[in-house]
Order: structure tokens, then sequence, then C-alpha cells
């Protein structure tokens, strides 16, 4: 209670200790719960949901989105950690566009520099491209940390190699030589 009376205060969101992986649980000797999910319905499995089609479009410039790809390869690493069923394909289609769209600013940004026009003064400013880029690798960065937590989690072996973020700044450069 403050001082005016007013109830507010108490504990703030995502103080405290920081959850431990649950690899770290086990190799502590500690007792981890795993989250008992109830038994699926008999439904006809596939080895990975399909893309959705804008994740396929046509680009206006006439170069093809990369989110697809994405998409694919993150569906393939979380196939391999064996965490496929607890992170939302949601997730991972939000994850492919942003990356898709980051690759995307960094193209537009080799193309037309780092300034603009301003359309009614024409003075020189600074590229809006790079707002953009700025904005999608918060994005991508957001998605790919809440990705990770759920396989750092829920992974009963720890892992240890390559994820599809580590190809991302090899993604980039590759897009900005035209390959």
């Amino acid at each position: 209670m403050a001082k005016d009376g007013t109830a507010r205060g108490g504990a703030r969101p995502g103080t405290g200790p920081k959850r431990k992986a649950l690899t770290e649980k086990i190799s502590a000797g500690k007792s981890a719960t795993i989250i008992g999910l109830p038994d699926a319905p008999a439904l006809e499995g596939v080895d990975m949901p399909p893309v959705k089609e804008y994740m396929k479009a046509k680009q206006k410039n006439g170069t093809d989105l990369c989110a697809e790809e994405v998409f694919e390869e993150t569906w393939e690493w979380l196939k391999k950690v064996g965490c496929t069923d607890y992170v939302n394909t949601q997730l991972i289609n939000q994850y492919a566009m942003s990356v898709a769209r980051q690759i995307q600013c960094e193209q537009c940004i080799s193309e037309y520099g780092f300034l603009a026009k301003h359309p009614t003064t024409g003075n020189a400013i600074a590229s809006p491209y790079v707002s953009m880029l700025q904005q999608f690798t918060k994005q991508v960065n957001q998605s790919w940390y809440q990705i990770y937590q759920i396989v750092r989690e829920n992974a009963s072996v720890e892992y240890t190699g390559a994820t599809p973020q580590d190809d991302l700044m090899e993604r980039l450069l590759t897009a900005r030589k035209g390959k």
C-alpha cells in the first residue's frame, strides 16, 4: 500500500530467479516436472505443416520471399531437437516472415543506399529502410528468443550445434551479393 492509500507496487514481472533449463535440473539431480500433455486425438501425421501461401508470395520487385525456406529450416531444426510439439506453428511463421522482411530491407539498403529524398522538400533524409530493418531485427530476435526458450526448457538433451538463427547472418550476407 502506497502512502496515498492506493494499492500499487508489488512484485514486478520478470524479476526473481531465472528459470533453469530442463537439462540443468536433471544434471543437478533435482526433480524436474515434465509437462504431461493430454493424449492427442487420432490425427493423420504429417512431417511438416504446410507453409502458408503468403509466405510464398512474389514480391513487388519480382523476387521471391525467402520465408518458406526459413520456415522449413526452422522446422527441421525443431524436429532434430525433438521440440516440434512444443512450439506453436504461428510463432515459427512470425519468425520466418520477420527474417524474410529483414533480408528484404537489407537488399533495399544495398540497392538504394542509406539516404533518401524527402518527398516535399527534396532534402536528403535517412532511408526509411534503415528504421524498418531495425524493427524487423527486433522482431526476429524476440521471436527467436521465444522459440529457443521453449526448446531450452523442454529438450531433455542439451543441444550444441548450429541453429537457424546462426545461419541468419550468412543469409543476410549472401542476399547482399545477390546469390
